[in-house]
């Protein structure tokens, strides 16, 4: 039974969230708006679960010392700090807005640049021109690239153009394919859940 009632209430709310697409009236309508608010409990309770299990984790490894101990006292106080910083002066307080300008946009900033790095790395490994659709890949972006900088007017007035030409249409299309493949999975996996097929979420195997 403890199975059986979660696929029921999953069932019904996915069969009325999909109905109330295309049934816009009652008492689809305001059922849609009664899930949203059960979504945003949810969801509340889902985060703070989320944060007491990152507590507890690192408090355990504070507490055995484990290797990289260091680093979950930093996340601890940081957490804490913004906790207080943002429940007493409100996340518009000085204080917090230092914290975020100061501190959290530089760290996020210096993720985004070792990032670089590893895109870097990724693009060398993949083009390299050992087959005929790698070394379309590496001629496409080579184009690309110098045709978006002001190097590749110099070499030829035309190269913008065909870079221009190469992102709105070969690659729109292949944006439009990766999306459109998105979508159908979106929907057979939504499928397989509302309709107790797919059963994960419920733990085990």
């Amino acid at each position: 039974m403890r199975r059986q009632v979660p696929l029921i209430i999953t069932f019904i709310v996915g069969i009325s969230m999909v109905t109330q697409y295309f049934v816009p009236h009652e008492p689809f309508a305001s059922l849609f708006d009664v899930f949203n608010k059960w979504f945003m409990v949810i969801a509340f309770f889902a985060m703070m679960l989320g944060v007491g299990n990152l507590i507890r984790l690192h408090v355990q490894k504070v507490y055995k010392t484990t290797p990289g101990w260091g680093y979950s006292i930093i996340l601890l106080a940081g957490l804490l700090t913004m906790t207080v910083a943002g429940s007493k002066w409100g996340t518009d307080g000085p204080f917090f807005s230092w914290l975020f300008e100061n501190v959290h946009i530089p760290m996020g900033s210096t993720m985004f640049a070792l990032l670089a790095f590893f895109i870097a790395s990724a693009s060398y490994r993949a083009f390299r021109a050992r087959t005929i659709e790698a070394t379309l890949l590496l001629v496409a972006a080579i184009i690309v690239m110098i045709g978006r900088v002001p190097l590749g007017a110099l070499i030829h007035t035309k190269l913008p153009d065909l870079a221009d030409w190469i992102m709105n249409y070969p690659n729109m299309a292949g944006q439009r394919a990766i999306m459109i493949g998105i979508a159908l999975g979106t929907v057979s996996y939504s499928l397989r859940i509302i309709l107790g097929i797919e059963r994960t979420y419920l733990g085990g195997k």
